[in-house]
């Protein structure tokens, strides 16, 4: 199964889980008792948070994938350069100089989008999750004030 086909499951999931918690939040706001309707009050915000981090986590994607296709049409997307162990494992060691050398660019050029997202993706193949998502929220960033830089 793909991430992506994985990610319409689970949002199918949430989407599904949020109608059938709403409904219960007005069956127990029905009840007319002081506990049902916070409990149902309560039913009522918990769906609004998934579905707002789900609302997120699309734009997110969409972002980055923008930002993947115009560097392809570029010709600038990082090339798989990294060692792999027999199970296909990416060497920690060829990472790690992979890592080395898009930060040091990433240093040279602070106001690049480009360069952000190739750390993105370094940070993804040493297996820091957070900070890549966090590196390529900051190149979504940097791109968008470059458009806006370009339009005006």
């Amino acid at each position: 199964m793909t991430s992506r086909t994985g990610f319409f499951l689970l949002s199918a999931a949430l989407l599904l889980v949020s109608v059938i918690c709403v409904g219960e939040g007005v069956q127990l706001i029905a009840t007319g008792k002081p506990l049902g309707i916070g409990l149902g009050v309560c039913a009522f915000v918990i769906p609004g948070v998934g579905v707002w981090f789900l609302r997120q986590t699309v734009r997110f994607g969409r972002a980055s994938e923008q930002l993947a296709r115009e560097l392809e049409a570029e010709g600038g997307l990082p090339v798989d350069e990294l060692r792999r162990t027999n199970g296909g494992r990416i060497d920690r060691a060829s990472a790690d100089q992979v890592f080395a050398r898009r930060q040091a660019e990433a240093e040279q050029s602070p106001g690049d989008w480009r360069v952000y997202f190739r750390l993105a993706v370094a940070y993804a193949d040493a297996g820091d999750t957070p900070r890549a998502r966090k590196t390529m929220q900051h190149a979504i960033k940097l791109h968008g004030s470059t458009d806006a830089r370009s339009n005006a």
